[in-house]
């Protein structure tokens, strides 16, 4: 039976609707062909009657990968036996991921590639149930062809149905892979003109609205810019347009985005064509106006070519491309032209102290332009002057302070950092928590470190953790221990222990502890408090408080903020019942970190910080109890 002919069928019988036909439908009833945010919704039906013998509930999370690959070896000839398997045994919607992954490990010998096929095509265009629907769109992962991506792209559209579709078009049509996802992904209204241009496929809209848009980070994810990149064409776009600045500057932007270190850097790595744009952005960047903000672009891609996830991207083996780019901008940057901007901002004052709540790319204002330039000082060459690689490098490397990017301990082996290569979750630690309490160093009993941790938690998406002991006349790294990458199941494959010569190890770590050039006031003051309390402990003790998160403000750098718990009897280790969270924040005033820093601590001496410091968080029922407003400050 065809296509149309099952369609008729279902017509008569008064059957649910194909989900494709369903798509398209609301395709062709939307002004511009596209869902308002978050994907269309699929049809509104009355549940089917149990067939005899189904299950009345899903199959269990634990159950489902047996039984679905059961369900699915052998393929069925025709999408109405799937679907029946699927009913008689409790494969639900649910499901779907756990469908994608089990067909992609089905046994498909090539023989049996044309059949299952046409299978998929059947059931992506006739089927009426996402499960179904779920297996044409995973068998069209291994074997679609480009007639098929129009079809993909439809059903992508579908809120339940876009990730596997989305997943079959990148193996076929990145373009169409990144439209149908930034369509369904997309809800911030700042960003809907662009992804219309993109849509529609309207070069000249395509190119306005690009350089239009803010591209602050909380609207630029880096797998939002890797998408806009691939969808806008990047690389087509740059040939087409080589005198456009404006545009030029949102082609670095894009590429800083997709390397940001607090989110998902792997992102950079997936981008196919980065080396390309890299590679046009550096050698025209020459054309660019030299601002602070192009300025503070530029050097984030160079510390990241340096000893970023742009030094693991797929450089030709010994062609030196990356090393050259570094070279070109190290010299570009160092232009008198280039340095003039930073000069002019060296004797901003502290009284220009504005909020950075809303601080983005965009806002080129006091406190930006001031954040900027000292950062470019104390940064701007860091990239251009390190050594030769040795076995193991430490860089410790603060990001743009503009986008909020962290201060990370990068760990150089053989000159590739390792975080990125075999972590993609999130950054290497800081140095106040790898360098500062000496983690790093070998000693005579093994240690168990943390390296680094997902953004979203260890508990959510796991840590790279490493034990470090030393052998004789060597360091080694071994036991490591990581989550599996994204996609794949099973545990991490298992990697190789690293060995170093322990006195060259031992000074690399040393001369890594000893470096502070990075570091700006209201950092150093942090750390310097937080030594001090560490210290002397009896200083929050005599106020029955106890030492929390200590450094530099997120939303404010130049500000040192101190945490301490507290509760009744906690200095002296009584305390009898939960305590309560307390922050201080102490601004950058101008004087020397290490003045700053004993001022504070001298206050902590003096003064119950409970008077000064703000209540920030807890259980309501303490805080009530001891006489603290509820809800606190940060809710």
């Amino acid at each position: 039976m065809s296509a149309q002919e099952e369609r008729a069928a279902r017509a008569a019988l008064r059957l649910p609707p194909a989900l494709y036909d369903h798509a398209l439908h609301l395709v062709h009833e939307s002004p511009d062909g596209l869902p308002s945010g978050r994907g269309f919704d699929l049809p509104v039906v009355p549940d089917p009657p149990a067939l005899p013998g189904a299950d009345a509930a899903p199959l269990s999370r634990k159950a489902a990968p047996a039984v679905l690959a059961k369900a699915l070896h052998p393929l069925p000839d025709d999408p109405a036996a799937l679907h029946r398997r699927f009913a008689e045994l409790g494969v639900w919607s649910c499901h779907r991921y756990l469908i994608q992954s089990t067909v992609a490990d089905l046994p498909l010998p090539a023989d049996q590639h044309a059949a299952a096929r046409t299978l998929a095509r059947r059931l992506t265009r006739t089927g009426t149930t996402v499960p179904t629907v779920t297996v044409g769109l995973a068998l069209l992962t291994r074997l679609g062809e480009p007639e098929d991506v129009p079809y993909l792209s439809t059903l992508g559209l579908l809120r339940a149905l876009n990730g596997p579709a989305v997943q079959a078009l990148d193996t076929l049509d990145r373009r169409s892979a990144a439209v149908v996802d930034l369509v369904v992904s997309t809800r911030r209204a700042e960003l809907r003109s662009l992804v219309r241009a993109l849509a529609a496929q309207d070069g000249q809209a395509v190119r306005r609205e690009l350089v239009a848009f803010p591209a602050e980070p909380r609207l630029l994810g880096p797998a939002t810019a890797r998408r806009i990149a691939e969808a806008a064409l990047l690389p087509d776009l740059l040939a087409e347009h080589p005198a456009d600045t404006a545009l030029l500057a949102r082609a670095g932007r894009l590429l800083v985005r997709m390397a940001s270190a607090r989110d998902e850097a792997a992102e950079l790595l997936a981008y196919r064509d980065a080396t390309g744009v890299y590679d046009t952005v550096v050698n025209r960047a020459g054309l660019l106006p030299p601002t602070l903000e192009h300025h503070a672009m530029l050097l984030s891609l160079a510390l990241g070519l340096s000893s970023g996830t742009g030094a693991l991207l797929d450089w030709p083996t010994g062609s030196g491309r990356r090393e050259t780019l570094l070279t070109t901008l190290g010299r570009l940057l160092a232009e008198p032209s280039w340095t003039r901007p930073t000069d002019l901002d060296t004797h901003a004052t502290h009284d220009t102290h504005a909020t950075h709540d809303a601080l983005d790319m965009h806002d080129t204002g006091a406190a930006a332009r001031r954040l900027w330039a000292g950062w470019i000082r104390r940064t701007g060459r860091r990239p251009f002057s390190r050594p030769a690689d040795g076995r193991l490098r430490i860089e410790v490397v603060a990001g743009d302070p503009v986008d909020r990017e962290p201060v990370e301990t990068r760990i150089l082996l053989d000159g590739r950092p390792l975080v990125p290569a075999v972590f993609p979750h999130g950054p290497a630690h800081s140095p106040e928590r790898l360098l500062d309490d000496g983690l790093l160093r070998a000693g005579p009993e093994p240690r168990r470190v943390q390296l680094a941790e997902a953004s979203c938690t260890e508990g959510c998406c796991g840590a790279l953790h490493v034990t470090i002991r030393r052998d004789g006349d060597q360091v080694v790294w071994e036991d490591w221990q990581r989550p599996a990458p994204p996609g794949t199941r099973g545990p991490a494959p298992e990697l190789p222990a690293q060995r170093f010569d322990a006195a060259a190890y031992d000074a690399e770590i040393a001369r890594a502890e000893a470096d502070r050039d990075w570091s700006w006031p209201a950092r150093t003051m942090a750390r310097l408090i937080k030594a001090g309390l560490v210290a002397r402990p009896e200083l929050l003790a005599r106020w029955d408080a106890r030492r929390g998160w200590i450094g530099s403000g997120f939303l404010d750098p130049d500000t040192a903020v101190v945490t301490f718990w507290y509760a009744p009897g906690l200095g002296a280790g009584e305390a009898d019942g939960d305590a309560l969270h307390f922050r201080w924040v102490v601004p950058d005033d101008g004087a020397p970190p290490e003045a700053q820093a004993a001022a504070a601590l001298r206050r902590l001496t003096e003064e119950d910080p409970r008077t000064y410091a703000v209540f920030c968080g807890g259980t309501r029922e303490r805080a009530e109890r001891l006489g603290y407003p509820w809800p606190p400050e940060d809710g």
